[in-house]
């Protein structure tokens, strides 16, 4: 779930720091061309968004558009032209949850106790990199005011507090709940039988003549030859580094635990006559040959539920905090007014 205090710190500090990027408006504007891979915005205060009544700008939409793409900070502000759209519509109804989230803390009277504040504020300072950064952000995302400043803290702060209350105290999943859930979905807890292989390839160029043909078939039998003298993992992937010709040869031919389902025929019927260990002989593929090792067998069966515990306790709580959270936006939405500009 989103912190939304950190993120506000996080992504005004991605900016603070960098020449011309500390809010867009300060960087020059970029066009996108025909083919470009980037689309950059350069917001100018413009309403976004009202949401009963206050209005949303088109710089704080950017804010959340990094918060969902923090990596347009590396190409000087551009978002992946395929993107962009998705990523605006998501950065503006997360814009006015969190404002309609906002506006019903203080519907309910939640306040943010000073300490807390204080606390807040002074992690806020410790972030910035030098007095000069922290100067550049004040004069251009608060208009050289504390009070502007400890504002947006407050607000951050007391969306946090009403998400804790709506979502993440009521969103805690306990062993036996998970266990229910194992117990009840266990199609989803199977694993399939697989087998860890190494490979060492050949394989002919395109459109290859007779001759090529039968000289793939030499370097195989050449390449089988050395595989056969290697005597474990490490010998063989080495192998696989100097002299296989298949994508896998980066990485010592090592194409770690493959589902049964996904081998090829020939492959299949390969790995199956070997034990741990073992190297096959030359199995065609594509008018080319592969050597396969094979390092381990699984057969098919069930995951126990110590094994998968933590991490389905984990997977469920994002589920019900993802419910949590979509059931509170359409209880406040149902009594709001909210306008897309």
């Amino acid at each position: 779930m989103k912190t939304t205090l950190k993120t506000w710190l996080l992504v005004m500090l991605a900016v603070a720091p960098m020449a011309g990027q500390l809010a867009v408006s300060h960087a020059p504007a970029a066009i996108a061309k025909p083919g470009n891979e980037l689309v950059m915005r350069e917001p100018a205060g413009k309403p976004v968004a009202r949401v009963n009544g206050t209005v949303l700008s088109d710089r704080d939409l950017l804010r959340e558009m990094y918060a969902i793409f923090p990596y347009a900070r590396q190409h000087n502000g551009g978002f992946p032209k395929a993107m962009e759209a998705d990523i605006r519509a998501g950065a503006l109804k997360m814009l006015v949850f969190e404002e309609l989230v906002y506006q019903d803390a203080h519907r309910r009277g939640l306040a943010v106790p000073p300490a807390k504040m204080e606390r807040a504020v002074a992690e806020f300072r410790q972030q910035f990199k030098n007095p000069e950064a922290y100067r550049e952000f004040m004069k251009v995302e608060c208009n050289n005011s504390q009070k502007v400043m400890r504002a947006r803290i407050e607000r951050s702060l007391l969306i946090d507090q009403l998400l804790d209350l709506e979502v993440k105290n009521r969103a805690g999943v306990s062993v036996e709940q998970a266990k229910a859930y194992f117990d009840k979905n266990p199609d989803q807890f199977r694993v399939p039988e697989t087998f860890t292989i190494q490979t060492i390839s050949i394989m002919p160029p395109e459109k290859a003549t007779s001759a090529q043909l039968k000289e793939v078939r030499k370097r195989a039998e050449d390449a089988l030859n050395q595989a056969k003298t290697t005597k474990d993992y490490e010998q063989f992937g080495m192998l696989a580094e100097k002299i296989s010709e298949d994508d896998y040869r980066v990485m010592m031919g090592d194409r770690h635990a493959v589902d049964r389902a996904k081998l090829p025929p020939e492959v299949l019927q390969a790995v199956q006559s070997l034990q741990p260990g073992q190297i096959s002989g030359l199995v065609a593929i594509e008018s080319g040959y592969t050597i396969i090792r094979l390092n381990a067998h699984s057969p098919a069966g069930m995951r126990k539920f110590t094994e998968v515990k933590d991490g389905l306790r984990k997977q469920l709580k994002q589920q019900k905090s993802e419910q949590l959270r979509s059931a509170l936006d359409q209880r406040l939405r149902t009594r709001a007014k909210v306008e897309e500009l």
